[in-house]
């Protein structure tokens, strides 16, 4: 299911914060080669002292977890500035109440093979996308940005999120990290359910069998 971690319930669930930090380090630091702050937690930085929401997906009782990504409004600090200012163009402006930034999407592909054997990586990010669209229209958030590596721009485009590329820039890491603002809109919504085959709300919802349709999104 996927649901949202706030400063209201986020003392509810300890093992989940705890896992979500290590597999930020997994994916962050160890895979991708980034330099990230760690600690005997994870990968855990200033911004997860700024009461940001997560987005989290886990198994039924809320105890695997299965993919995060963390949430920050771009009217107070965020990496987008503060570290990634060189990722897009100094006269463009991100910064406003309906603007978000969503950092640190990552899935954990052995927890999902275990649990989930028929689906793949690919349609596991699709589903994160979808979700965190979801969660935006709840937030009121028009515009999410996002940095990512190059190779994730084919994965928001097969899920339908209406990626633009705002620029990018090579010193961060093993490979370029690039800028992006994502609209979100319910049009953009249903577009995604369309190419990925989903017919209800994924937030706060139980995993079910739309979830393990191929891993090959629908054609628009």
């Amino acid at each position: 299911m996927f649901f949202v971690l706030e400063d209201h319930n986020k003392n509810d669930y300890p093992l989940l914060y705890q896992r979500m930090f290590k597999l930020r380090k997994e994916i962050f630091a160890d895979q991708l080669g980034w330099d990230v702050k760690l600690s005997d937690l994870g990968e855990v930085d200033v911004y997860d002292d700024c009461n940001p929401a997560y987005l989290v997906w886990t198994n039924t009782e809320k105890t695997i977890l299965y993919g995060c990504l963390r949430l920050l409004p771009t009217t107070g600090p965020t990496l987008l500035y503060d570290v990634f200012r060189d990722t897009f163009p100094n006269n463009v402006s991100l910064t406003a109440p309906g603007i978000w930034e969503g950092t640190r999407l990552c899935i954990d592909e052995k927890a999902l093979a275990k649990d989930h054997p028929d689906m793949g990586a690919k349609r596991a990010f699709c589903l994160m996308l979808l979700a965190l669209c979801e969660t935006a229209l709840q937030f009121n958030i028009h515009t999410l940005i996002s940095n990512y590596e190059p190779a994730s721009k084919r994965l928001y485009n097969m899920s339908g999120a209406e990626l633009v590329e705002l620029g990018r820039a090579d010193q961060y890491g093993r490979r370029p990290v690039c800028a992006g603002s994502f609209e979100v809109s319910k049009k953009v919504l249903q577009n995604m359910r369309i190419r990925l085959g989903v017919s209800h709300a994924l937030l706060n919802n139980d995993f079910c069998n739309d979830l393990k349709k191929t891993d090959e999104p629908r054609a628009a």
